[in-house]
């Protein structure tokens, strides 16, 4: 069985091909960070026409990768949400279009399902049950996971998300579009421990998150001292610790909280070096095992998208009808089980 999956969800343009037996045979990728850097964010109307511009060549790299035409798809699986609704709109319609014309079934797929599944794309997968951390631009979550479909939420960002705060925290330093791994990279130059911001909401039970003071702690700080590059580096420095340790202070605690083993750190913050480092040495140290995608399946990529479609398509009735519904808002929770 093979699935194309489609993955236009906010400003990276995703097309791949996943086979049942034989695993990934393409991924195609197009980043629109070279566009919206001159905006310093995502543009949603400019984001909607340069995927409407680039999906179908990107469809059509696929299919000749692997060597297959629309014949040799038995679905087609798309990002029906959450995200931008017109990036959604573009690839529900043309993947319902694509399932339409090929008649095959069309599986709506929720983003954040897609980068949970992410790692089981690695030959080391994860065994269930295990907590995951979806960490990214937009979300910032702790789920329990005890099977394909059975999620759920222990804890998330009551404000920004984790890789929001890194963006505005890069764009008070004056650094350029996507913000994060700029000042991820500025923060190996800086001096540890020159300041020292709090961790936010470690010291409360429960497991949700909060961000946006720090970045209130960056704006204060900066009012206070020089603005040479060493100053901003070890500002960087400080607020990257600070952000990695309430990660890892929250994931320890919700594996204490459900007794599970394994910890699985998805999305584009999961290829952060500072988290990975320290997070591999403390969960080596409890005894428990760690997972993740590598670095280009943990931003939005196609090929979580047509993991999860044939997770979907081999375990569920598939509901045929031609009917293009995207949820720019929709909770993980929400989704039927498998």
């Amino acid at each position: 069985m093979r699935v194309l999956g489609i993955e236009t969800s906010c400003d990276d343009t995703g097309i791949a091909i996943y086979d049942s037996d034989l695993g990934l045979l393409s991924n195609q990728l197009y980043s629109q960070a070279k566009l919206h850097s001159h905006y310093g964010g995502v543009v949603p109307e400019l984001a909607s026409r340069d995927h409407m511009s680039k999906i179908v060549p990107l469809i059509q790299a696929a299919l000749q990768e692997s060597g297959l035409n629309g014949k040799d798809i038995n679905a087609v699986a798309y990002t029906a949400g959450p995200g931008l609704v017109g990036s959604l709109l573009v690839g529900a319609c043309i993947a319902c279009s694509l399932a339409f014309s090929w008649n095959v079934p069309s599986i709506a797929i929720h983003h954040m399902e897609g980068h949970l599944l992410s790692p089981m794309l690695e030959e080391d997968r994860p065994l269930f049950p295990f907590v995951a951390l979806l960490v990214s631009g937009g979300h910032t979550q702790l789920i329990a996971v005890t099977d394909f479909g059975k999620y759920t939420l222990m804890g998330q960002s009551l404000d920004d998300a984790a890789g929001e705060a890194f963006d505005k925290t890069a764009k008070l330093l004056g650094l350029g579009y996507p913000g994060g791994p700029i000042l991820s990279d500025m923060a190996q130059h800086g001096v540890k421990n020159r300041f020292i911001f709090p961790r936010p909401m470690t010291k409360k039970p429960g497991l949700n998150f909060s961000f946006s003071g720090l970045k209130t702690c960056v704006a204060r700080t900066l009012c206070k001292h020089d603005n040479s590059r060493q100053t901003y580096s070890d500002i960087a420095c400080a607020f990257e610790d600070a952000v990695v340790d309430t990660l890892l202070i929250k994931c320890c605690r919700a594996l204490d909280q459900t007794g599970f083993k394994r910890l699985v750190i998805a999305g584009g913050v999961g290829a952060n070096r500072a988290l990975r480092r320290k997070i591999n040495k403390i969960i080596k140290q409890r005894g428990e095992k760690i997972f993740y995608a590598r670095p280009e399946f943990c931003t939005d990529n196609g090929a979580m998208i047509a993991y999860a479609g044939m997770i979907r398509f081999n375990s569920t009735v598939i509901d045929s009808n031609l009917g293009i519904t995207v949820h720019p808002k929709w909770l993980l929770s929400d989704l039927p089980s498998i």
